[in-house]
């Protein structure tokens, strides 16, 4: 990783920052965001080497255009992109507001394709590169209390599934995480109901796998060229690896491309 570029929306906190940490140690240099700078600053300060802070709200089409800009100007080129930021949901579906679900679709499955597809043509165009897509074992099983962030997370493997199809002949990788309980902020950050900060978190998430050893699994993942990386213990890997997608898929998928698939779409088009 030494002198490669990555780029880790949600990168203040949690999983987004102890990424930061362990590739920080192979080299790597950062493009920081989220939507507190002064927090994106602490954590370019604990890495060292180079980082550039972009901050901005991922809903804002218009500032993620302009941070992609500022991206490539100053590294030259991005060779990870790591979609990290998201926000989850504790309240059931028969009280929730409606408002909920536009914003978490927004934050966790529109904001992350957006950003995705303003940098694809940099990646296809260069012809490496890795994607990186933060899902989580509720982007595989239908957890309670979370139809909203169910939905947005199953839709971002989705997509992510099908674009590693058509990328599969262009040297870009592209990889799945899906981590159970991990002990960050994810709870407490949580939408309720009405669309308000939960503020307390569970306790399955306090006691939940360290985000450094978290980190450590997922850095691992994709050095190992992994496509789908579990991230989880207990009864949660039970449960998705009931729902894991088999390696044989993805291959299928890949020699669909590779026999000329898209070509033969296009032409019937």
């Amino acid at each position: 990783m030494s002198k490669q570029t990555i780029w880790i929306t949600g990168a203040s906190s949690g999983i987004g920052r102890a990424l930061a940490r362990k590739w920080a140690k192979h080299g790597a240099r950062f493009i920081l965001s989220g939507r507190d700078a002064g927090r994106l600053e602490d954590v370019a300060l604990e890495l060292g080497g180079e980082s550039l802070i972009l901050p901005f709200e991922v809903r804002d089409e218009s500032a993620m255009n302009a941070a992609v800009a500022k991206a490539l100007e100053w590294s030259g080129g991005i060779d990870m992109l790591v979609n990290n930021a998201g926000v989850s949901q504790r309240s059931q579906a028969v009280n929730t507001d409606m408002q909920v679900y536009h914003d978490i679709i927004a934050i966790d499955l529109t904001a992350p394709i957006a950003l995705t597809q303003a940098l694809l043509p940099h990646f296809v165009g260069r012809g490496s590169g890795a994607l990186v897509f933060m899902s989580s074992v509720a982007g595989k099983v239908g957890v309670p209390m979370r139809t909203a962030y169910c939905a947005a997370k199953h839709g971002l493997i989705g997509y992510a599934d099908a674009l590693r199809g058509e990328l599969s002949n262009k040297g870009v990788s592209v990889h799945v995480i899906a981590p159970g309980s991990v002990a960050t902020n994810v709870s407490r950050n949580a939408l309720s109901a009405d669309g308000s900060r939960r503020g307390i978190t569970d306790k399955a998430i306090e006691n939940g796998i360290p985000a450094d050893e978290a980190a450590t699994e997922i850095v691992s993942g994709i050095a190992a060229g992994e496509r789908e990386i579990i991230v989880a213990r207990g009864g949660e890997l039970a449960l998705v690896e009931s729902r894991r997608t088999p390696e044989a898929l993805f291959n299928q998928i890949a020699g669909m491309v590779a026999k000329g698939y898209i070509e033969n779409m296009e032409a019937e088009g």
